[in-house]
């Protein structure tokens, strides 16, 4: 198993170029199953949750071809094989259960697998589920299955999410496309990645007007047709290196990028001394002046500031001067990076959804260990960080969603390499 090893101190400068958005292309992926015809997909990260998703499209009989380097998708559903998404696929990740809405809208009928590790409950489908029931899909869950029928096909309807889930709202936008009538989702997503995938559906020929707001409302049609579409840039990634040069030093220009992507987060990094400038090319950031200052966080849905961004800025705030407050109100048990920050030094104390992080002068490299895709990243950066050697091990995890990250920081003078495992 692969390992990480960062040797901090060294400032960063130079530039980075920032992905197409993983959560976005695993969701655009699935459209290709609304349609018989051919949908392509540029700007597509080189990622091993991208190679699932099409190991798992493959399964049902689609065809998927990576093309200039995996960059490049090429898709096509023109002959499907199977309704059937099976568990040694699924539960390798939880956007699997992505094909449920278009199986059933397309062909009336699916069968996938509950996502690995999902209980109904904890970071529930359950919300899937009841749109799709509202639009007239008959459920039964069975053997860790989920069996639905739609006989007469879907029907519009209006489905009220009781809290916002960017899943539940992608899954509904994808199945309401096809659905006889209108539907009117309300309490929807506004994330990013919602609006690329309702431009998408759009340019395959689909009715959807409100996306970005809390109410999205769709005209189903009888068919959909071919495409290209661009995936927008990924401001989970571009967030992640903007906290390079804020916890280093330096200056970093992040390819790609724009504010309106993470305003929220912007706004915390300028309450915490760190200069974000947009460039005709992307971002320009770097620190101020002096160390970096103490800011509270609250996660929340977008526009808020993201769940995905809430443990690297850990990182960061784990040199800052003063005490910081952060608050998890999306995902439970998602500061599980904080005692492996804590080994580098860090002062850190949790109690339930609420970390209190006091700022120490200089983190200590360590041996730390990944526990999930944003922690991996988040002990990177205060590796960068540290004095002396740090190294991430069970790093598979960031691979899950970030592309060639010890390139791209070495190639701003970070010291950093992969560690081949046994």
């Amino acid at each position: 198993m692969d390992s990480i090893a960062v040797t901090g101190g060294a400032e960063l400068r130079g530039e980075i170029p920032i992905a197409g958005a993983k959560n976005a292309c695993l969701t655009l992926m699935p459209a290709t199953l609304l349609s018989d015809q051919p949908l392509t997909l540029t700007n597509a990260p080189r990622l091993s949750d991208i190679r699932t998703m099409t190991t798992l499209l493959q399964s049902l009989g689609a065809e998927v071809q990576g093309l200039q380097g995996g960059q490049v998708l090429a898709l096509s559903s023109h002959d499907l094989t199977s309704q059937h998404a099976d568990y040694e696929i699924v539960r390798k990740m939880r956007a699997s259960i992505l094909v449920l809405g278009p199986l059933l809208a397309r062909y009336g009928q699916a069968e996938v697998s509950l996502p690995g590790g999902c209980a109904i409950g904890a970071r529930p489908v359950d919300l899937h589920l009841n749109a799709l029931e509202a639009m007239g899909a008959e459920l039964d869950l069975r053997d860790g299955y989920v069996h639905a029928k739609a006989p007469g096909g879907l029907k519009g309807a209006v489905v009220e999410f009781p809290f916002v889930s960017v899943g539940a709202t992608e899954n509904a936008l994808m199945a309401a496309t096809l659905a006889k009538g209108t539907t009117v989702l309300k309490n929807a997503a506004r994330e990013p990645e919602i609006v690329d995938l309702a431009q998408c559906l759009r340019a395959m020929g689909a009715q959807i007007e409100g996306e970005g707001t809390e109410t999205i409302t769709v005209q189903g049609v009888t068919q959909l047709h071919g495409a290209t579409h661009a995936v927008v840039t990924d401001r989970i990634e571009l967030g992640t290196y903007m906290l390079a040069p804020a916890i280093t030093g330096g200056e970093v220009e992040l390819l790609g990028g724009r504010i309106a992507l993470v305003q929220a987060f912007c706004e915390k990094l300028d309450a915490a001394g760190i200069a974000v400038e947009e460039t005709a090319r992307g971002l320009k950031v770097a620190r101020k002046n002096g160390r970096i200052r103490a800011v509270d966080v609250v996660t929340e849905p977008f526009p808020g500031f993201p769940t995905d961004l809430q443990a690297q800025m850990m990182a960061l705030l784990c040199t800052a001067e003063g005490t910081s407050v952060l608050e998890e109100k999306i995902f439970e048990n998602r500061f599980m990076h904080a005692p492996e920050l804590m080994r580098m030094g860090a002062q850190i104390e949790v109690h339930g959804g609420t970390a209190t992080v006091t700022g120490v002068e200089r983190l200590k490299g360590a041996p730390v260990m990944a526990t999930d895709l944003r922690a991996s990243v988040s002990l990177i950066l205060a590796g960068l960080a540290a004095e002396g050697e740090t190294l991430v091990s069970r790093v598979y995890h960031l691979d899950r969603g970030y592309e060639r990250v010890e390139e791209k920081l070495r190639a701003c003078g970070a010291k950093i390499e992969r560690v081949a495992g046994e």
